[in-house]
């Protein structure tokens, strides 16, 4: 019997909720649910999980928001973000929270399905790399473990957050434009998605950089893109 990706669905509202399942199940996913946060954790503990869709606004003193902090505090899961707020704000910190990807309601099952399916495309994209070293300066990069460290210090990246450092790494010193690192890293349907492109930079640099005000490794090319500097 095939085994069928298990995601988990956090929404207080039943008719999201409803909606979600019905439509993951039809793409060919089995769900579980929770109504908040702490129920979400429970779950998320308890499970092993291929993918979280997660709302924002969420009952019982723990938002979307905080759900998703601690999940990265334990777990590279991806995470899709539900809300039907649509502040640039909103958005940009769920991906400097580790977000994978944002939806606003409402949305269509034809959106959700293609979204979800995006995301689980680019998390299980592993091993599929040669197995060697990338180095730069105390930078080390070991694509076949798929571990990163600073000198001795490992760091923890999530799965786009790797897969982008390693589309850099291929071209060290050469500028990789916005476009085509959205195509490689998310997918051709996210060319246009400056913004989660940058969140995930920001992220990245706070966890590889000696100061994240001042990059030495993940260089901007203003309104271009951005390149890794090699050796």
């Amino acid at each position: 019997m095939t085994v069928r990706p298990e995601i988990l669905v956090v929404d207080d509202e039943p008719r999201i909720r409803r909606f979600l399942h019905t439509n993951l199940e039809l793409a060919g996913f089995a769900t579980i649910e929770a109504e908040d946060g702490l129920a979400a954790l429970r779950l998320f503990e308890q499970h092993a999980l291929q993918l979280v869709v997660l709302d924002i606004g969420l009952p019982g003193g723990m938002d979307g928001f905080q759900v998703l902090e601690r999940i990265r505090q334990i777990s590279d899961t991806p995470v899709i973000m539900l809300t039907a707020r649509t502040a640039e704000d909103d958005k940009v910190r769920a991906f400097e929270l580790g977000a994978d990807d944002y939806l606003t309601k409402p949305f269509g099952s034809r959106e959700l399905s293609a979204r979800v399916k995006a995301v689980m495309r680019r998390s299980s994209r592993r091993g599929d790399e040669p197995a060697s070293m990338i180095r730069v300066g105390e930078l080390q990069i070991d694509l076949a473990a798929r571990q990163v460290s600073i000198g001795e210090r490992p760091v923890k990246l999530s799965r786009t957050e790797f897969n982008l450092l390693v589309e850099l790494a291929r071209y060290p010193n050469r500028v990789l434009t916005h476009s085509q690192l959205l195509a490689q890293v998310w997918g051709s349907e996210y060319r246009d998605d400056v913004e989660i492109l940058r969140a995930t930079i920001w992220r990245l640099r706070q966890r590889i950089e000696p100061d994240a005000r001042a990059p030495q490794y993940i260089l901007s090319e203003p309104g271009v893109g951005y390149s890794l500097a090699g050796d």
